[in-house]
């Protein structure tokens, strides 16, 4: 796209050859990836609550397919429009095409979703490290560095060449999250392989110190690939999509300094009660309980950017579906502190409350400000007036907030009774229950949290729908709401 700018403040109309083929692409592989993930996720739901589901086969187990289900809403649906994402921003805030040409920008594409095949391969196969996020094996780790070292290059190359003298809070959020997660993926995934013509390798860490790596692993992952890139992606597209600057600036350096401090501590709190040190686990503890003002100070910047401007969330579902997202952020971020405190997580710990408290953030935060992405890129980049249908993201935003709520809620539900159950004791001091007991009672909040997984799924296939009738130029007749109540100074 060529876009007329006044470069350097001179006044001089520059033309600016943004690249925008390599978002489209990571676009339309988001919302592929994010259709077939969220598939997987229904048929495991499915498989709990009827294990006949499981075929009987390998490479159709839960254990097998687990993995695919979480790499890919993780990586290949989130880490596809996060990257894609990324790149527009930085082009935009910067006022600069991408550093590298089409070509690097290609190879990130193409090496990223040849990433996620592998891995995906790698899992049905079952060759994997066998940790808790099933890492793939060392070949396809590799070959991820290569891919994500180009991307740091491109990302950093096009700030450095800016048209811009300041760097706009998004693009640090995305930097936090390029190099930690560079850290991370390095550290965690460290492994001696057999031999360079086999699969099969040994992890560099044992014992506790693999327990307090893999969680600082994936508490980091989370906090720095679900949390500081999807802000870089809050504080650009709430803004743009409400048409108002962001309610505090100020308020967003804070919060990401203190975010990023803070976050990379708090780990150990995955593993509360076990052999790792205690005072491991009690500064775990701290710090998550410290983040929770950070994380809702970036909740009421996003909230409040709607300043003077209320009635949008009426007459706009975009906006609507970017301003949900950021409230399940801030209720997630009140309870995973909460979950931290040792006297709770004696309760929550290894139960599906945690996995409750997951799926809010997984569902209600990282994949509705992700919808809301979308909803605004496609038509920009495909250079359309407008959605083919805001009626149908209507639709979508509240088929999916019933999912998340009947999903959210069930497992609150069932994960409670989970705990109370496994510490119930008899007047003999026996236990009350056996463990089978426990599985049986939770068989009908597995049928309803599959059945609110499929309502997810139902509403990706619809915004599918919709950005594909888009891409294309259709235009559905309807009704324009204008909004009776003006927005304020």
């Amino acid at each position: 796209m060529s876009e007329s700018i006044s470069a350097g403040g001179t006044g001089t109309p520059q033309e600016i050859n943004y690249n925008e083929d390599v978002v489209k692409n990571f676009v339309i592989a988001a919302g592929f990836w994010g259709v077939v993930g969220m598939l997987v996720g229904v048929v495991i739901a499915f498989q709990l609550a009827f294990p006949v589901l499981n075929l009987d086969l390998e490479w159709t187990t839960f254990g097998r397919l687990r993995p695919v289900h979480t790499s890919g809403v993780i990586f290949a649906f989130g880490g596809s429009i996060l990257i894609g994402s990324s790149l527009y921003i930085v082009q935009r805030t910067c006022q600069a095409p991408l550093w590298g040409g089409r070509a690097l920008a290609g190879f990130v594409f193409w090496g990223y979703q040849a990433f996620i095949v592998m891995a995906a391969l790698g899992y049905v196969l079952g060759i994997s490290q066998g940790k808790e996020y099933a890492e793939p094996e060392w070949y396809v780790d590799l070959f991820l560095t290569v891919v994500w070292v180009v991307y740091l290059v491109v990302f950093v190359g096009t700030v450095l060449k800016r048209n811009q003298p300041h760097i706009y809070v998004a693009n640090w959020f995305f930097l936090a999250f390029i190099l930690t997660i560079a850290v991370l993926h390095l550290v965690n995934n460290a492994a001696v392989p057999v031999s360079f013509m086999g699969a099969k390798s040994y992890g560099v860490w044992a014992g506790v110190q693999d327990a307090l790596t893999q969680w600082w692993y994936a508490h980091n992952a989370v906090g720095f690939f679900l949390t500081a890139g999807f802000l870089g992606m809050m504080y650009y597209f709430i803004p743009k999509q409400a048409d108002r600057p962001i309610y505090s600036y100020r308020l967003s350096v804070v919060h990401f300094w203190s975010l990023v401090f803070l976050y990379i501590w708090a780990g150990p709190h995955h593993l509360h009660y076990t052999a790792l040190p205690d005072w491991a686990q009690t500064l775990g503890m701290v710090f998550s309980i410290v983040l929770w003002m950070p994380s809702w100070g970036g909740m009421i910047n996003g909230f409040m950017t709607l300043a003077g401007a209320w009635d949008k969330l009426r007459t706009d579902p975009v906006i609507r579906m970017m301003i949900t997202s950021v409230g399940f952020y801030g209720m997630s971020t009140f309870e995973g502190p909460m979950m931290s405190i040792k006297a709770v997580n004696s309760l929550s710990h290894y139960t599906d409350w945690t996995i409750g408290h997951v799926h809010s953030g997984a569902l209600g935060w990282v994949a509705l400000v992700s919808f809301g992405a979308m909803y605004f890129l496609v038509p920009k980049l495909w250079k359309r007036e407008r959605l083919y249908s805001l009626q149908l993201v209507t639709l979508h935003f509240w088929i999916a907030t019933v999912g998340i709520v009947l999903y959210i809620t069930s497992m609150w539900i069932s994960g409670i009774m989970q705990g109370l159950m496994w510490r119930a004791y008899d007047q003999f001091g026996f236990l009350q229950y056996s463990f089978i007991e426990t599985v049986e009672a939770m068989h009908p909040y597995y049928v309803i949290r599959g059945l609110g997984g499929l309502l997810f799924l139902s509403g990706a296939v619809l915004m599918v729908y919709n950005l594909w009738k888009t891409a294309r130029g259709d235009m559905r007749d309807e009704p324009v709401v204008v909004s009776s109540a003006p927005a304020q100074a």
